[in-house]
């Protein structure tokens, strides 16, 4: 049986600022804490939140409608990376990939995948049902290769 690991913003918000710090500080770091500092280093916007850890932590309840979520998006970033590691859903890194030569940037096409995984989580929960990795796949796959 497969554990599944659910963090909770807090979990998360630690998480990031520890990269941040470690990588800041030029520590030793684990396989997905190198991941998730190779995309805190593509967000020099978000550094100044990741190094404050208490105020990070204290501005959890506050959602401001005119910026990003770090943390959110970073956690994207990373989630995205994972899913075409393992190529699950299946088709996501040909998906990707292809996205990415298109766009010539990983990174843009990073931002393009967080809006089709953002609209399937949200269908899925509007809708009651489990995530839909094939419409998320085909979405992925559509933006890659329109004209």
């Amino acid at each position: 049986m497969a554990v599944m690991f659910t963090p909770s913003q807090a979990d998360v918000r630690r998480f990031f600022c520890g990269v941040y710090a470690k990588g800041s500080q030029g520590q030793p770091m684990e396989p997905l804490e190198l991941l998730a500092w190779e995309w805190i280093v593509r967000h020099p916007e978000y550094h100044a939140e990741l190094a404050d850890l208490p105020a990070a932590l204290a501005s959890m309840q506050k959602v401001d409608p005119t910026r990003d979520n770090p943390f959110l998006h970073l956690s994207m970033h990373l989630s995205i990376s994972e899913q075409c590691s393992i190529d699950q859903p299946a088709g996501i890194r040909q998906a990707v990939e292809l996205l990415a030569a298109r766009r010539g940037s990983l990174h843009q096409a990073h931002h393009e995948v967080m809006d089709c995984l953002g609209r399937m989580i949200w269908e899925s929960q509007q809708l009651g049902r489990p995530p839909d990795g094939a419409a998320y796949v085909a979405e992925v796959q559509r933006r890659a290769t329109a004209g």
